[in-house]
């Protein structure tokens, strides 16, 4: 979709670009070195919680140069900027926990706040970490501009004594020095090999499971969610997310037209197929509310009831986020529960196709047993 052929007229960038009185406005784009073509383009927010904090966020950067590339390939013009994250795994075991779910108001009030301060257009949001996941997804919903979600993508497991370990085995380790099974030396060389990459913790706790969520609800790219951290690959979904994101502008396509009640339900059944964080029970009711839609957590509840656990993921199972992406990723676990009528297949997609057009050339992979 060429962007010069879509009017600024009901755009939010006008208010900053259109006209004699907004010279002093251009001016500050022109010394970041725009060319007036690229401020007459649909400015877009490259919004990233990236930090130092932990591996979660550590690629987001990296990630957010090539969803530049890709809005600039459609005739956009990337406007980067970043926000805060609190990662649980440094936070967790003293007073830092208090800060947790706090930093996701955080998270959606700054990227809304940045958003509207400088009338951007559309927003495509990089988050890797527990709340920074539903954060950017509540603003998303909040500000209601066009919208695509990416998750960074998961930790590869480590190895330790010939098995594949996560931080998982880090914590029971913890437990096993307590009572002194293991010493010191072997909880080191534990500590040091359960986390090889960058990426957010590699089984079904939060972070993957609102990336698994950010698929089913139709805010980001299919198999976008799944492909780990460190996979070059990853940068083919950064591309096509930043391409995809101006064709949203040009038909108005908004996440409130894709955060629906079904749409929520289908984001809780996921949930609950691949035996994910319970956390999920507070996130998705404060999506919904963004959207001004009831569903709290009697909502969430009566759909993990009904809803059949069929993928064999840690910490309930056996494999980790990298398994399942190999296996066909998070497309195959929704085709299976389509196929079986746990899906609303007629809900819209950033896409701007149904989920269940989604689904359409998803085959079933019969060399795997993830799912």
């Amino acid at each position: 979709m060429n962007a010069r052929v879509i009017s600024k007229a009901k755009l939010p960038s006008r208010y900053v670009t259109v006209g004699p009185a907004r010279a002093p406005h251009r001016s500050y784009l022109y010394a970041m070195g725009l060319s007036a073509a690229e401020i007459a383009q649909p400015l877009v927010g490259v919004a990233s919680c990236w930090n130092e904090a932990a591996p979660c966020n550590i690629s987001l950067m990296r990630q957010a140069q090539v969803v530049k590339k890709g809005v600039a390939a459609a005739n956009g013009t990337p406007r980067e900027f970043c926000t805060i994250t609190v990662t649980d795994g440094i936070a967790m075991g003293h007073q830092g926990m208090k800060s947790s779910l706090v930093s996701r108001e955080v998270i959606a009030d700054s990227v809304e706040l940045t958003m509207r301060g400088h009338c951007y257009d559309a927003l495509v949001g990089l988050a890797g970490c527990d709340k920074s996941l539903p954060g950017m997804m509540m603003a998303m919903v909040r500000l209601n501009v066009p919208s695509i979600f990416i998750y960074g993508g998961s930790i590869l497991p480590g190895s330790y004594k010939g098995r594949q370990i996560t931080v998982q085995d880090v914590f029971e380790a913890v437990g096993q020095h307590s009572v002194g099974t293991i010493g010191d030396a072997e909880l080191l060389e534990i500590e040091q090999a359960a986390c090889p990459s960058a990426g957010s913790c590699g089984a079904q706790f939060t972070a993957n499971t609102m990336a698994t969520v950010a698929e089913a609800i139709g805010l980001a790219l299919p198999y976008s969610c799944g492909a780990p951290a460190p996979y070059e690959m990853r940068d083919r979904f950064n591309f096509a997310s930043g391409e995809k994101i101006m064709e949203l502008i040009a038909k108005n396509i908004r996440p409130r037209d894709i955060v629906t009640l079904k749409a929520l339900e289908n984001a809780a059944t996921v949930v609950s197929a691949t035996g994910g964080s319970t956390n999920a029970a507070l996130h998705l009711p404060a999506i919904a509310h963004e959207a001004g839609i009831k569903f709290d957590l009697f909502d969430v509840a009566r759909i993990f009831e009904k809803t059949p656990y069929i993928a064999d993921l840690k910490p309930g199972g056996k494999y980790v986020a990298k398994d399942m992406f190999e296996a066909g990723g998070i497309p195959l676990l929704m085709k299976t529960l389509l196929d079986h009528g746990y899906l609303h297949g007629d809900c819209l997609t950033v896409t701007g196709r149904t989920l269940a057009e989604n689904m359409e050339h998803v085959a079933w992979n019969d060399s795997q047993d993830v799912v």
